[in-house]
């Protein structure tokens, strides 16, 4: 079995790295993946993000509402499992509980539930301390039967950050209280998870001469086998001596570039080994079953081979570097047995309701689509037959005032054969509204048999000039086809005048429309061609105003003391006298004092305060 802990910083950032979250999880190769400071809010958790074929997944968001803590933080564990029910593998765990104080566990069932503290353990915390400790999404715990496993982010404080300092103290002391509880009763332990604590100086790049009177280390260590604890540091228990193995790099100063780092990535175990056997002073769990540790370098942002100027990193500005500020660690056990037929507990992201209500099957995908589209073609019919009933108007009202033997149908139109010396005579007004209703229906057919053809034909977006004339088009297309029904229909006759002399206007007036679109058209582009003139000239001017404020800039800028190369500016961002003045340092890359390519550590305060937006 295999185990790996990672801090993604961030886990949308690090799908789209992989190209999906089953690539992502697929590249480790490992049953059990515990990820840290996912920045997931529970409003925004997806299928997408939290559940992958074949890996059943636990996650706990932050639920706190304070300043700089939403969005913050989260933690999930993926399982890797051929099957979600009736399984025997101890990768699925038998319970699940997000936070470790035992209140946040409204959507769990009784079976899934783990043991809890002694009652006496808990006397020195109030409710409301204890639900604080869990509702920044920092753990979830795991029962896979041979060990209990806890995924845990710790919390980060500042030297002088009272609040976050002493949340950390009572994160821990609380961790620590039902580690102790769990061990009480026989249970094995594996705690796994960026701790923020790196314990021993071996484990820092810049350790100085007070490292060891932190009180996060002191508390560490006093949980460790050597000064009397239940637990070990695995990856130290493998390599006791070795240096320069670090697992988390500064962003802001290019650390990563010389592995000027720490490690506070961490998996610790406690609890005997699974062997039976009466003499076990030669057995451990970590003799017995921990195969191997390692720190995942690989996954490392910083690859000598992306650049040629490594040593090179100029504020971060020639350098990009894609993936966490975190190298995942892994252990891989052996002889871990299997454990009985059990289900996927229900705290499993399968059971979530904002996660299961995301996802679609796709019946119900190519359902919705069939509608949207029957509506759309719905709206587009309705509105060609409005608009060919707003087209018909004119001539309705024009054969108004003539005769009515000018628009009776013929033979071909199918309806009544009337004679037209019975429709001269007045007999027969039935006979008229019908077949008028059938031309109707007929001018509509065809005004919607013109408008598809027209949109079959529109591959591209139509100019406003091909606009009209397509309308100039169609309006004469209705006028024949009326002008023909009516010559079909009548006895040779004299034409109509009043028909002839409207029809006229409405060629005149099209013509008259057609050559003020071609004038409006015109002086369209003129000014389009204007602007974008003006366009082009404010954007020289633009370009050549920021290439002499750069130029004053960099004669502004000091040159560092070690390499004599200009210095880049920086903000202190941190609440105080100094908050947003501005300051210079070298360019380099942090890294050990030893090493001349490395930052020179060269520092000038600048003239003036930046101005705070």
């Amino acid at each position: 079995m295999k185990i790996v802990t990672y801090n993604v910083n961030g886990l949308r950032q690090r799908i789209t790295q992989f190209g999906s979250l089953r690539n992502l999880l697929h590249s480790f190769d490992a049953d059990i993946i515990c990820f840290q400071e996912t920045k997931l809010s529970r409003q925004d958790v997806t299928a997408d993000l939290v559940m992958a074929d074949g890996y059943e997944s636990f996650f706990s968001c932050t639920r706190t509402s304070k300043k700089g803590r939403t969005g913050y933080s989260g933690v999930i564990t993926f399982c890797r499992v051929r099957s979600a029910f009736s399984s025997n593998e101890a990768a699925l765990p038998l319970a699940a509980e997000e936070g470790f104080t035992g209140l946040m566990r409204d959507s769990q069932t009784s079976e899934d539930k783990l043991p809890l503290f002694m009652e006496e353990d808990l006397g020195d915390y109030s409710k409301d301390e204890l639900l604080s400790v869990d509702s920044e999404g920092r753990c979830i715990v795991t029962d896979h039967g041979h060990f209990v496993l806890f995924n845990i982010y710790g919390p980060r404080a500042g030297g002088d950050d009272t609040e976050r300092i002493q949340f950390k103290q009572k994160f821990y002391r609380i961790l620590q209280k039902r580690l102790e509880s769990l061990l009480h009763q026989g249970r094995r332990i594996f705690v796994v998870g960026d701790l923020n604590i790196a314990p021993f100086a071996i484990d820092r790049c810049d350790a100085g001469p007070d490292f060891d009177k932190n009180e996060f280390r002191r508390w560490f260590k006093s949980m460790l086998i050597e000064n009397g604890g239940h637990f070990s540091d695995v990856f130290r228990a493998k390599h006791p001596d070795k240096r320069d193995e670090y697992t988390c790099w500064s962003q802001s100063s290019g650390a990563e570039v010389f592995n000027y780092g720490s490690r506070i990535d961490h998996i610790l175990c406690a609890g005997s080994c699974l062997h039976k056997s009466d003499d076990l002073q030669c057995h451990s769990f970590i003799r017995c079953h921990v195969k191997e540790c390692e720190i995942l370098t690989q996954y490392k942002r910083f690859k000598p081979e992306s650049t040629l100027s490594g040593h090179r990193w100029k504020g971060g500005q020639s350098i990009k570097l894609e993936g966490s500020d975190h190298a995942p660690v892994f252990v891989t056990l052996m002889e871990i047995p299997e454990i009985p037929l059990h289900s996927t507990p229900s705290l499993s992201a399968r059971y979530v309701p904002m996660v299961r209500g995301v996802q679609q099957t796709l019946v119900s995908l190519l359902m919705k689509r069939r509608v949207s589209e029957s509506c759309k073609m719905t709206h587009r019919d309705i509105s060609m037959v409005s608009t060919c009933e707003k087209i018909e108007e004119p001539v309705d009202i024009i054969g108004s005032s003539t005769s009515e033997s000018d628009f009776l149908p013929n033979k071909d139109l199918g309806g009544s054969i009337v004679e037209p010396n019975a429709l001269s005579t007045g007999s027969s007004q039935e006979t008229v509204s019908k077949s008028g209703s059938v031309y109707e229906k007929s001018t509509i057919r065809k005004c919607n048999e013109s408008k598809k053809k027209a949109r079959k034909s529109q591959s591209s977006q139509l100019s406003l000039r091909s606009f009209f004339q397509k309308s100039k088009n169609l309006d004469n297309g209705v006028k024949d086809s009326c002008t023909g029904f009516s010559s079909n229909q009548a006895e040779p006759s004299q034409p109509n005048s009043q028909l002839l002399e409207t029809s006229t206007v409405f060629d005149n007036s099209s013509d008259h429309v057609q050559d003020e679109v071609n004038t409006d058209v015109c002086d369209q582009d003129l000014a389009e061609l204007n602007d974008s003139s003006r366009k082009e000239e404010k954007s020289i001017v633009a370009s050549q105003e920021w290439q002499r404020i750069q130029k004053i800039m960099q004669s502004s800028i000091p040159l560092c003391k070690g390499h004599k190369e200009p210095c880049i500016p920086r903000v202190v961002k941190k609440q105080g006298a100094n908050f947003g003045r501005r300051f210079y340092v070298c360019a380099r890359a942090e890294g050990p004092a030893s090493n001349p390519e490395a930052n020179c550590g060269y520092f000038k305060w600048a003239t003036s305060k930046s101005r705070n937006k």
